[in-house]
């Protein structure tokens, strides 16, 4: 009965689906300045990246237009891969920007941008970003909004915190009215949508094979006043961190396991 009231609720709201989350605030900007500071094209310099999760290669291509020495862009999609190589070739930099489903190149940089709040095994992916990482390499993480940030609803944001007071199942129902791939949990809509927490995230990096080098979060601008350590989940906008191989023992141990 309630998941019927919560569903007519949604309806009522909103027909179809919200606007929220289009990248709007990336318009007329570089998303890759945004997330990581504008430090990042020194950073980039001369070097191997890897893209992981490129999507269609907007980014992949802007480093490499902007002094990578190479740029590997990883997705799991083929149909996304052909638009980012036609990217490349619009741009007269498919010499240096390359689009795969895989690769076996080890990158001084792996980047990672609004992404890790959709994996489905995020601690498996960062051991995968381990893997392509060269002894000295970083892993740079971008993302955001988590899953307590007012929008951390992303499609289901109907309103600020929507998704934490209706129903995983009247809201799933309520996509189904304009989406039709029969997801019936967050974790199965296109994309996934993991619930990612910063106190979550914190703790797969703890179980992982990389370090944290740095970690900031940075507050919604609105709510920068009341950004703190107890109210961080709720007013933080983007998790922006730099990660690093950890070379001790018992992470070692852990690996050959």
């Amino acid at each position: 009965m309630l998941t019927e009231l919560q569903y007519r609720l949604l309806k009522r709201i909103s027909p179809g689906p919200p606007g929220c989350c289009s990248g709007s605030i990336y318009q007329s900007k570089s998303k890759l300045a945004v997330q990581f500071g504008e430090d990042i094209w020194s950073r980039i310099a001369d070097k191997v990246v890897i893209d992981f999760g490129c999507g269609e290669g907007a980014d992949a291509v802007e480093m490499a237009a902007n002094g990578a020495k190479r740029v590997i862009g990883i997705d799991i999609r083929e149909n996304v891969l052909q638009k980012a190589r036609e990217k490349a070739r619009k741009a007269a930099i498919q010499d240096r920007c390359f689009f795969a489903t895989s690769t076996s190149e080890l990158a001084d940089i792996v980047v990672s941008m609004d992404a890790f709040e959709h994996f489905a095994d995020p601690g498996e992916i960062l051991r995968i970003m381990d893997s392509l990482l060269r002894p000295t390499g970083e892993v740079l993480v971008g993302f955001g909004p988590t899953w307590y940030h007012p929008l951390g609803g992303h499609l289901f944001s109907v309103f600020p915190w929507a998704h934490l007071i209706f129903s995983e199942k009247a809201l799933l129902r309520w996509r189904s009215t304009f989406k039709t791939d029969g997801a019936t949990r967050f974790g199965e809509v296109a994309g996934g949508l993991n619930q990612m927490t910063v106190a979550k995230f914190e703790s797969i990096i703890t179980e992982s094979p990389l370090k944290v080098k740095s970690l900031e979060l940075v507050p919604i601008k609105k709510l920068r006043p009341f950004h703190n350590r107890l109210t961080r989940e709720f007013t933080t906008s983007i998790v922006r961190c730099c990660l690093v191989k950890r070379n001790d023992p018992d992470n070692q141990e852990r690996r050959r396991q």
